[in-house]
């Protein structure tokens, strides 16, 4: 992996955090945890939209959408087991 590719990991994973944590309320971690929300969202969409049928294909805007889907879908589990 490339220092190019890891800062365009971390940007879509901030983003993808930034803008789960405005979906779900009340769900903010600071820039470091929305770069972590957004990433395992990421990671979690890639294995989970597929299984279902849902896929979107090329560039960062698709890659920021599944990893706001993924993150959305975690804060969600995240906000179960907190409650719960």
């Amino acid at each position: 992996m490339t220092i190019e590719a890891l800062i365009i990991w971390l940007v879509i994973g901030a983003v993808a955090g930034w803008l789960a944590g405005l979906i779900v309320k009340g769900y903010g971690f600071g820039l470091v945890g929305n770069i972590v929300v957004g990433i395992i969202g990421a990671v979690l969409a890639g294995w989970l939209l597929p299984l279902v049928g849902f896929v979107l294909v090329g560039g960062v805007i698709a890659a920021i959408i599944n990893a706001v889907i993924g993150a959305v879908i975690l804060l969600v589990v995240i906000g179960l087991f907190k409650k719960g």
